[in-house]
């Protein structure tokens, strides 16, 4: 099943904060720079290729120097701007040094509720795959709450990129995180614990198996990677959850190798 990642034209990339901020806080250039590196290679190869980033937050807290996250909404929003702009002036540096253009999209929930911004949205993606522009999209962190009658957030950019996937009828999302697949309990607690190679369902005995949050730095946790592979078995594409920790591991990835979990029908 993993030979058809081989023929993959249209491709999501999700990075979560772990790949991005190292645990001490710091940004990890390095594997910001390999993954502008092989997202460049890729799109030379005459892939289509958007990016679904994390880390505005992760960057905002380092850049002012915070080691947590503070504890309101509005900290936590003048945060994410702050580092917004710095993420993308990073992205920016890296990606020019290999000659490739690309576009900041920041979304909220109700811009893919409606299905004229929903349109609008799915437009603006498409043109700048035909321009040979690779997207970066986030969330739109200083705007996105969750209230009850206001809910703009999609919950992390795990659903993000599932969303992103769907809009576009993306062929492949492949998800970088802090683990190397799903596994059958916590690999850092139990020895035990199995990778699953692959996943052809999501069902309430997976769910169950899913614990808690991620990193202090990011938002999304096992639970909400399944919940992400789920809307994509939906639609019939395919998704594979992998280490972050080198980008690179993106080319082993679509030459088919038995990396990660990979979530197909």
């Amino acid at each position: 099943m993993r030979k058809q990642l081989k023929d993959a034209k249209r491709i999501v990339i999700k990075v979560g904060t772990s790949t991005l901020i190292y645990p001490n806080g710091n940004i990890n250039l390095s594997a910001i720079d390999q993954l502008a590196f092989t997202l460049s290679d890729l799109r030379n190869q005459g892939k289509e290729i958007i990016l679904v980033s994390s880390g505005a937050i992760g960057v905002g807290l380092n850049k002012l120097n915070m080691d947590k996250r503070p504890p309101t909404i509005p900290e936590q929003q003048a945060v994410a701007a702050v580092g917004q702009a710095e993420l993308m002036n990073i992205y920016n540096q890296r990606f020019l040094t290999y000659s490739q253009q690309i576009a900041q999209l920041l979304l909220t929930r109700d811009v893919i509720e409606y299905p004229e911004s929903r349109k609008n949205v799915t437009n603006t993606m498409e043109q700048l795959l035909q321009m040979g522009i690779i997207p970066v999209i986030n969330e739109n962190d200083t705007v996105a709450i969750d209230e009850l009658d206001h809910l703009t957030k999609f919950g992390d950019n795990d659903q993000l990129s599932a969303i992103v996937s769907q809009l576009i009828q993306a062929d492949a999302l492949i998800m970088l995180s802090d683990i190397d697949g799903f596994f059958s309990a916590n690999p850092t607690i139990n020895k035990e614990a199995t990778l699953f190679s692959e996943i052809n369902e999501i069902n309430d005995k997976l769910l169950q198996l899913a614990g808690g949050k991620g990193s202090r730095f990011g938002t999304g946790g096992m639970y909400s990677k399944l919940k992400a592979a789920e809307r994509v078995l939906e639609h019939n594409s395919a998704m594979v959850l992998a280490n972050g920790q080198h980008p690179k591991i993106i080319f082993d990835i679509l030459d088919g190798e038995m990396i990660g979990t990979l979530f197909i029908r």
